[in-house]
């Protein structure tokens, strides 16, 4: 069903109040000093508040990211309007382009999410001037609107743009239903594809991969692969990319046997229709996320035939999926495998995710085994399982234990990727255990290598060291975080 200007127009959601928020005094964090080229740009602002742009242009001063961001922040205050008026002057200017973060900066500062008002105002006052709008201009909006999440008012912003002798681009549309996917407004979105075509407009593969993902997570499969057929007599031929997002949301809504054929007939097909590594990663997770791990080895081994390179997302799944489902032989099976050079993933990575993947299925003395054996071979565990295998020997109360593998870590000149709580952690032991030679080897590889002990540990480390009269180790604990 069709959506009406006027009905978008007179929505509750875009008739919010036009007094700013000045809740925004409070909460806006103001540099103590504007750049000398936002004040400039802010005087002239404060000039004229109609004709805005031709005002702007005469403004000699240098435009960067931080003039924008501080302009706008001013604006926010009592004249959104004009704030969002200078971003889009801004957004066009030849020496200056608006990047995705200045986008969401802009739409927080103006809070258009929350009075989406402003931007009806905007071109409402574009329109009241005879302003000639442009279709760059419009896109500026429209990436605000994107900012905003607000598919209403793409959808209002793209249907004004006709009133304005612009007509919309490919580009334009596709943002819109992007939004409108989003929301799950599926059928909006398909409405809009058509209408391109009634305009003489032609949906890209951009258009169909959006709305195919969209039919996808909302399991509407069959609609899903009759965007597929539309598209080919469109001549927009389906790549690997649409069937792996097919694919994924068979995947996801249960049907692996349909998932399957469907893979075998990608197999068979050549150029950009050949399966993936996403692909293939794809049909791996969906067969371990449903409890078939064996299965998904299968897959693997099918992905190895195809002499595609499984990533380090590939290995992760299917040894997380193997080790929970208690296949251990299996998963240590398919390191051994892949660590003679037959996968995409160092030897070390590959180790490391396997160490992660038994200690997330709680096959501790196992995942243990295997971080003893990498360190025996001068391998390089990865900070993450390092720093969970010393982090669960502390827990476990095993803290000499967990300085063992610290020490050895630090002999073979891997301790830089530990992560800093695990220091605290450690420390903290050994000082309850009273290992003060352990404990101040730790705190002399911290204050070699600037890591700072965690403020909920240090009051009472340095309590229980005072207490068993290690007053020097005490303060030389007190000067790490100073």
């Amino acid at each position: 069903m069709p959506i009406s200007v006027s009905a978008i127009r007179h929505s509750s959601l875009l008739t919010a109040a036009k007094n700013p928020n000045y809740s925004l005094k409070k909460y806006l964090l103001f540099s103590t000093c504007s750049s000398i080229a936002a004040e400039q740009f802010l005087i002239h602002l404060g000039k004229d508040e109609t004709h805005v742009e031709k005002t702007l242009n005469t403004v000699k001063a240098k435009l960067d990211s931080l003039c924008v961001a501080q302009v706008v922040e001013r604006c926010a205050i009592d004249k959104p309007q004009l704030g969002i008026r200078f971003f889009i002057w801004a957004g066009l200017h030849p020496n200056h382009r608006h990047t995705s973060y200045m986008y969401n900066k802009a739409c927080k500062l103006l809070d258009v999410e929350q009075n989406p008002r402003i931007i009806v105002d905007v071109i409402d006052g574009y329109m009241a001037e005879g302003f000639v709008v442009s279709i760059k201009m419009f896109k500026v909006v429209l990436n605000l609107c994107k900012a905003a999440k607000d598919a209403k008012l793409g959808l209002f912003v793209l249907r004004k743009m006709k009133e304005f002798n612009c007509r919309p681009d490919t580009v334009s549309y596709n943002l819109v239903i992007r939004l409108l996917v989003e929301k799950s407004q599926l059928d909006e979105a398909l409405g809009l594809m058509r209408e391109m075509g009634l305009i003489d407009l032609y949906p890209d593969m951009v258009t169909y991969v959006s709305i195919i993902k969209g039919f996808c997570d909302a399991g509407r499969l069959e609609d899903a692969f009759g965007l597929i057929k539309l598209m080919k007599g469109h001549g927009c031929v389906a790549n690997a990319v649409v069937y792996s997002t097919i694919l994924d949301g068979i995947c996801t809504h249960g049907n692996l046997d349909m998932a399957s054929q469907l893979l075998c007939g990608m197999e068979k097909e050549d150029g950009d229709c050949k399966p993936n590594v996403v692909t293939y990663t794809t049909m791996i997770k969906g067969f371990v996320e449903k409890g078939r791990a064996n299965e998904a080895l299968k897959i693997l081994d099918r992905m190895d035939d195809s002499r595609i390179k499984p990533n380090i997302v590939t290995f992760a799944a299917i040894l997380d999926g193997l080790c929970k489902q208690g296949h251990v032989e299996e998963a240590c099976g398919v390191v051994n495998r892949f660590s003679e050079g037959g996968g995409g993933v160092e030897n070390d990575e590959l180790y490391s995710l396997l160490v992660m993947s038994l200690m997330r299925a709680g096959k501790k003395n196992e995942s243990e085994n295997i971080f003893s054996k990498m360190m025996a071979r001068g391998m390089r565990p990865n900070g993450l399982a390092s720093s969970n295998i010393i982090r669960t020997m502390v827990l476990e109360g095993r803290v000499m234990d967990g300085f063992l593998v610290f020490d050895a870590l630090e002999k073979s000149g891997n301790l830089v990727a530990v992560h800093s709580d695990v220091y605290s952690n450690l420390l903290a032991g050994l000082c309850e255990e009273n290992c003060f030679v352990e404990a101040a080897r730790i705190v002399s590889v911290m204050v070699e290598g600037r890591i700072r002990l965690k403020s909920t540990c240090a009051e009472n480390i340095i309590e229980r060291l005072n207490i068993c009269g290690e007053c020097d180790l005490a303060n030389e604990v007190a000067s790490i975080n100073r």
